[in-house]
C-alpha cells in the first residue's frame, strides 16, 4: 500500500487536507496529514530551520512501516517536501509540489525582509491570528474558488499559535532549492493555480521544465488555496498522477 503523507501551508494544519484525506483512502491509500512542528499538537523544534523540520518529517516516515511514501506538499509544505527529497531521498517515492517554488528569495533580501515585516505586522498591533486570516486568505481565492473553502481556510489558520505563525513566516524566507531541481529522480507533479498570486502558474512551469520528466497541470480559476480552493479538480490531478505512475 502506497503511503501519501500531505503536507500544508504556513496557514494551515492537517485539517487542510479534510477533503482529500477520505478521497485518497477510499482508493486504497494509506492518507496521512501532518501538522508541522508547532501546528496543531505537534511540539516545536529548536531551533526552528527546515534541516530540524524535515528531520521531523522523516521521523515521522520511519514509523509508516511502509517504506517510501509519496509527499504533497502545499505552499510551505511544498518547501518542506523539497527539503526532505534533498537531505533524505531515501524515504520519497514520488513527489507532488503544489502552489509552491523552489525557492523564497534569500533571508537577507529587501523582498524577504518586507514579505516578514508585511506578514507580521498584524499581530505586532494586537491583532488575533482569526483577525490575520480574515483580512489575508480572501485575497488569496480564485475566481472558480468554492466559497465554502475560504471559511475552512480561515477556521483553520485561525488557530495557529501566534509564535508558530512568527516562526514559520520566518522560515519560509530561508528556502531555496533551486540548485536541486534537475537531481530529482523520482516521479514528480506540479499543480498551479491560474489565479494563484503567491506561487504564479508561470513560476511553477519554469520550474517544471528543471525537473526531468516532471508532470504539470495549471488549475483554472484556481488561487492559492488550491486543495481547498478546488478539491474536486486537485484531488482528480493528483488520482491521476498516481494511477499513470503505478504508485
Amino acid at each position: 500500500m502506497t503511503s501519501l503523507v500531505f503536507l500544508h501551508g504556513v496557514g494551515g494544519g492537517h485539517h487542510s487536507w479534510d477533503a482529500q484525506l477520505p478521497f485518497f483512502a477510499a482508493r486504497g491509500y494509506a492518507a496521512h496529514a501532518w501538522d508541522q512542528p508547532g501546528y496543531g499538537e505537534s511540539a516545536l523544534v529548536e531551533p526552528y530551520d527546515l534541516e530540524q523540520i524535515s528531520a521531523a518529517l522523516v521521523r515521522l516516515i520511519a514509523t509508516l512501516d511502509d517504506g517510501p511514501v509519496v509527499l504533497v506538499g502545499h505552499s510551505m509544505g511544498g518547501f518542506v517536501a523539497q527539503e526532505t527529497y534533498a537531505r533524505s531521498p531515501g524515504h520519497v517515492k514520488a513527489l507532488a509540489l503544489c502552489f509552491t517554488s523552489p525557492a523564497f528569495g534569500g533571508s537577507g533580501s529587501a523582498f524577504a525582509r518586507q514579505f516578514v515585516q508585511e506578514r507580521l505586522k498584524p499581530l505586532d498591533e494586537g491583532k488575533t491570528m482569526a483577525e490575520v486570516a480574515a483580512k489575508l486568505l480572501p485575497s488569496m481565492r480564485g475566481t472558480r474558488s468554492e466559497p465554502a473553502g475560504l471559511a475552512h481556510a480561515e477556521r483553520i489558520m485561525g488557530g495557529i499559535p501566534r509564535e508558530t505563525y512568527r516562526n514559520a513566516v520566518a522560515l519560509l524566507t530561508t528556502f531555496d532549492r533551486r540548485a536541486q531541481l534537475p537531481n530529482i529522480s523520482v516521479p514528480t507533479l506540479l499543480v498551479a493555480g491560474s489565479d494563484d498570486k503567491i506561487a504564479p502558474a508561470p513560476v511553477m512551469e519554469r520550474m517544471a521544465t528543471k525537473i526531468p520528466g516532471a508532470d504539470l497541470v495549471v488549475l483554472e480559476g484556481c488561487g492559492h488555496l488550491g486543495p481547498m480552493d478546488q478539491p474536486d479538480a486537485f484531488n482528480s490531478s493528483l488520482l491521476s498522477f498516481l494511477e499513470r505512475h503505478r504508485l
